[in-house]
């Protein structure tokens, strides 16, 4: 029997991808907020108290970023939804060349997550009085590399709580409490380097410039890829 073609395996996966109640929850929820978000930055109808005094919701980065933590989890779900009741012994059987399985998945998880990124964070991003096309494109650069950093740590993890929480709770505690003591470490953590990216650093001190936080969020997907794809060709079964 010959080898199942890429071009089905990608279609395969991609059709897994779509028919989970996750991912179009995830990108339901995500544009939702966005939508919200960008309705409240636009019109600067409700303002934050910060150190400095009011601050205007579209300049806190960490709440404008929010949703992209939704939103990722259309790539968690892909990649960890199967090693729940043995479904990837199911997939290694019928595809034994896992060199070629991972490359199907990867395909998929990327095409997938830049087929949803686009209506995730489009009606946010119109909304405001001046919509740039280089905050676009930044915005969806971030959510792209932020979910194939999940993706990865879903397969190294085989499930997909262990993803989600970490990912949240780093923006939310592990850089606000390090950021005083290790700012050069806090800096290059994914949460801060898609900050710096959209030019909206929580902390000068833990700022990059934009093209150091893409190459930050750059190697974190390169790595966390490249684990995923180590765990599934040598470890899982």
């Amino acid at each position: 029997m010959s080898a199942i073609r890429l071009a089905d395996l990608l279609r395969a996966e991609l059709t897994k991808t779509r028919t989970l109640p996750a991912t179009w929850i995830a990108l339901g929820v995500a544009s939702a907020a966005n939508t919200v978000l960008g309705l409240l930055a636009a019109t600067d109808a409700v303002r934050l108290a910060g150190r400095d005094g009011p601050v205007a919701i579209g300049q806190l980065g960490t709440l404008m970023v929010a949703p992209v933590y939704v939103f990722v989890a259309i790539a968690v779900f892909a990649a960890g939804s199967e090693y729940r009741a043995g479904q990837l012994r199911v997939s290694l059987a019928a595809v034994p060349d896992r060199h070629r399985l991972a490359a199907a998945k990867l395909a998929a998880v990327t095409a997938a997550c830049l087929l949803a990124a686009g209506p995730a964070v489009l009606p946010g991003h119109l909304v405001q009085p001046v919509p740039a096309v280089a905050d676009l494109a930044a915005l969806l650069t971030v959510y792209l590399l932020l979910s194939l950093i999940a993706y990865g740590f879903a397969v190294v993890a085989r499930g997909v709580l262990a993803p989600l929480a970490v990912l949240f709770v780093t923006p939310v505690l592990i850089s606000p409490a390090l950021r005083g003591s290790m700012p050069d470490a806090v800096r290059l953590l994914p949460h801060e380097a898609a900050l710096s990216l959209l030019g909206l650093p929580a902390d000068p001190a833990t700022a990059l410039d934009r093209t150091g936080g893409l190459l930050a969020l750059i190697a974190w997907a390169g790595l966390s890829v490249g684990a995923g794809w180590a765990a599934l060709v040598r470890r899982d079964a």
